[in-house]
């Protein structure tokens, strides 16, 4: 297997021109089903993380009883309320979504989403429908504990953001070589794994991207959200899913180096990894 690494100059040569003539449908539109009572940063961090991408639309679905605190707190994305039970999606938001999937470029599925019956069928009901890139992070990923299956002849890829709990939790495997394993799963599945930790691992099964950037400092509850928004703002914009996140894995972690040399390992907040985005992208 092949197995490349980045630097600036080859991320920012890889991401798509901003088309002079474009508008905001120009740059994709990308929508993020995320959040449950008591995890509304979750939602919040990958909205943004989105929009710091270049996203040019992002829809933000949320349980209707969080839709207020996002809505205060988000002014860039379009934010709406859909169908809950106890404080998580329910299947009856199934059907406004299907009703947007259609014109999306990307969708998020999984930061703050919970764990129950109603987010299982949601998450299903989007890999099963949509044609467009799907990213499951955190719990979009242990949702799948059991229902693997449901990743098999999608129309499109769908790119997985575990950390090596959620790895092992759907059935990855870990040894020595990372690399070798992630490229395992990711083959057997037909997915893109962007295995997260210490060098993260990006691969398809066939070509790998072995991320340097990144520091202890960004081992904190949100970091994990602002990656998973920076790689579908990414795919909304029609970059190649494995070389979305491969990018988004060295923005990510290049943030948080640049907030580490300004404010230190103990002190930086995924706040601050959105703020600093814009010095690499410039």
């Amino acid at each position: 297997m092949t197995i490349l690494e980045l630097d600036r100059l080859s991320v920012l040569n890889t991401l798509p021109d901003r088309d002079p003539f474009g508008h905001k449908g120009t740059f994709g539109k990308a929508l993020l089903l995320c959040g449950s009572r008591g995890f509304t940063g979750a939602a919040y961090f990958a909205a943004m993380g989105a929009l710091r991408a270049g996203s040019g639309l992002v829809y933000l679905g949320v349980p209707e009883s969080i839709y207020a605190i996002e809505a205060v707190k988000l002014n860039e994305p379009v934010v709406f309320p859909l169908p809950e039970e106890g404080g998580k999606l329910s299947a009856e938001a199934i059907p406004q979504i299907l009703e947007r999937l259609p014109a999306m470029d990307a969708v998020l599925l999984g930061c703050g989403l919970g764990v129950s019956e109603g987010t299982l069928m949601v998450v299903r009901a989007v890999l099963e429908n949509a044609e467009c890139p799907v990213v499951l992070d955190a719990d979009g990923i242990n949702l799948l504990s059991g229902h693997m299956d449901v990743l098999r002849g999608r129309q499109n890829k769908t790119i997985l953001t575990p950390h090596d709990g959620e790895f092992l939790r759907v059935g990855g495997i870990l040894g020595n070589d990372r690399m070798a394993c992630a490229a395992a799963f990711a083959a057997e599945y037909g997915c893109i794994l962007l295995l997260k930790g210490h060098r993260s691992c990006i691969t398809d099964g066939q070509t790998g991207y072995l991320n340097r950037t990144g520091n202890p400092g960004m081992a904190v509850g949100g970091s994990g959200d602002v990656l998973a928004g920076i790689l579908t703002g990414l795919l909304g914009q029609g970059m190649e899913p494995l070389k979305a996140a491969a990018c988004a894995a060295w923005l990510h972690g290049a943030a948080g180096d640049l907030c580490a040399a300004q404010l230190g390992q103990y002190a930086m907040l995924p706040t601050d990894l959105l703020n600093a985005l814009p010095r690499l992208l410039k």
